[in-house]
């Protein structure tokens, strides 16, 4: 089989529904001896950060007469970013205060799988009461996010708030007039205020996933108010931590260019129709350009409903000169150029379960195994079973995701970054994806090295899917 061609950078329709795909960068093949790198430098002091997770109190609805009860990272709804330079190391000390084993899954770090926080997986939970440490030193700069991930136990303390951000900033940081992370959740949340039962095991809808009834930026009630001059320019970090809902977003009023996907730099492009589709885990850096006038709006909104504003930023104050074209990042290039189609390993990963889709588009939950109500290659993730496949470092790699459900389902390959292929495999698209929706009754294809040793899940960023065994995983040795 010949090399595929590179797609042009932009989004098409395809693209917006398949999800977006990655960009390439050369790595070695098989057996390929590189050059020795230059002497070590001295080790710095790692950064020390401590995390407390405990039950506080927090006004989600600005009108609400009370608050609710919630988890939160040192007393805030979704925590605070934490931010360090590339090549530094995080040392996370995280206190445990609620009831729940926890663990974090740093999505979009490449490296130790030791280090990629899948309790039960690849390292024991923290306990209630107990105390333990995570040692990061992300290789790539980029946008990380952060939450619990223990298989059978993640959707509880995702969806009581426990998540957040790491900045993993460029060694020349680009020229913006602000860096806005905008951490996105919804929370399911009665009458009364306070967060509504968690249930899993007998639940046909609960399974699905938990859609929450009211939504938060950062933590608190959306719009987040943004003041600027006119003319400024914004780095957005946009999140999805949510633990179900899958959104499109739209930018209104500005110009909008993605410069990062999943943690990983890609060809400037901007946003088909202004929009781009957000599923749970995934991740967009995006520079946006203010108007000139004075008291323009500029809205970042989730296309719930009639559409919801996230952000809004007024301009106000002195004009400024505009700036030129917007700034690129330097493409990673610990990332491979191409994949060697004709030698890769090419797994099948199954989908199957959920609810039936009836002839009038209703889903109908009868005959459901509640016990089992997601499949991937005819079982559900375990730890004792055989990996999906296992494969020496470089192999190549070319998986098919086969989606035989009524439910868009995005997965999540941890540790590593992949690109989306073309359907008939002649191509694929310019951006680098560790999170890719794969549609309803739809198969594609992703490619990857595999490149870090240990072993990795992909796995549902569905909290609640993935706790119901809708996960596999693969080794490297």
């Amino acid at each position: 089989m010949t090399k595929p061609r590179a797609a042009r950078p932009s989004l098409t329709r395809r693209h917006m529904l398949a999800g977006l795909g990655g960009t390439c960068l050369l790595a070695p093949e098989v057996g390929f001896a590189q050059a020795p790198g230059p002497a070590a430098k001295p080790v710095a002091e790692p950064q020390r950060q401590t995390l407390v997770a405990a039950p506080t109190k927090v006004r989600l609805r600005p009108s609400s007469p009370v608050d609710t009860e919630i988890w939160a990272f040192d007393g805030t709804a979704n925590g605070s970013a934490l931010r360090i330079k590339q090549g530094e190391t995080l040392a996370l000390k995280l206190e445990n205060k609620t009831t729940a084993p926890l663990d974090l899954h740093w999505y979009g770090l490449r490296g130790e799988a030791e280090r990629d926080g899948a309790a039960s997986f690849t390292r024991p939970p923290i306990a209630p009461g107990e105390t333990g440490e995570f040692r990061i030193t992300p290789p790539d700069s980029g946008t990380l996010l952060y939450r619990p991930l223990r298989a059978g136990s993640s959707s509880e303390p995702a969806g009581r708030g426990l998540s957040g951000l790491v900045i993993v900033e460029e060694k020349e940081p680009l020229p913006v007039d602000l860096d806005l992370p905008v951490l996105v959740t919804d929370w399911l949340i009665g009458d009364d205020q306070a967060l509504q039962p968690f249930v899993l095991q007998g639940n046909a809808g609960a399974s699905a996933g938990r859609l929450g009834s009211w939504l938060t930026v950062n933590g608190r009630s959306p719009p987040q108010p943004i003041s600027a001059r006119p003319g400024a320019r914004i780095r957005l970090r946009l999140a999805n931590a949510c633990n179900a809902r899958i959104m499109r977003l739209r930018f209104d009023g500005g110009k909008a260019t993605v410069i990062a996907v999943d943690s990983q730099p890609t060809e400037s492009f901007a946003p088909v129709r202004s929009q781009l589709p957000f599923a749970p885990g995934a991740r967009y850096d995006v520079i946006l350009d203010l108007p000139i006038e004075v008291g323009a709006a500029v809205n970042i909104s989730a296309l719930i409903g009639g559409g919801l504003p996230l952000v809004r930023i007024v301009t106000a104050g002195q004009p400024q000169v505009p700036p030129a074209a917007a700034p690129a990042l330097k493409l990673n290039p610990a990332l491979p150029l191409g994949v060697r189609m004709q030698d890769a390993l090419r797994p099948e990963l199954v989908i199957e379960g959920g609810a039936k889709l009836t002839e009038d588009q209703k889903l109908d939950f009868s005959g459901l195994d509640l016990a089992r109500p997601w499949r991937v290659n005819g079982g559900t993730g375990s730890f004792d079973g055989k990996p999906l496949f296992s494969v020496k470092r470089g192999t190549p790699i070319v998986m098919a995701i086969d989606n035989r459900t009524a439910f868009v389902q995005p997965f999540h390959v941890h540790g590593h970054s992949f690109r989306l292929l073309h359907p008939l495999d002649d191509g694929w698209e310019n951006y680098f994806l560790d999170t890719v929706q794969i549609p309803e009754r739809k198969k594609l294809h992703i490619a990857f090295i595999a490149e870090n040793p240990g072993r990795w899940l992909i796995s549902s960023t569905v909290l609640e899917r993935f706790d119901l065994g809708l996960w596999s995983w693969f080794e490297v040795t």
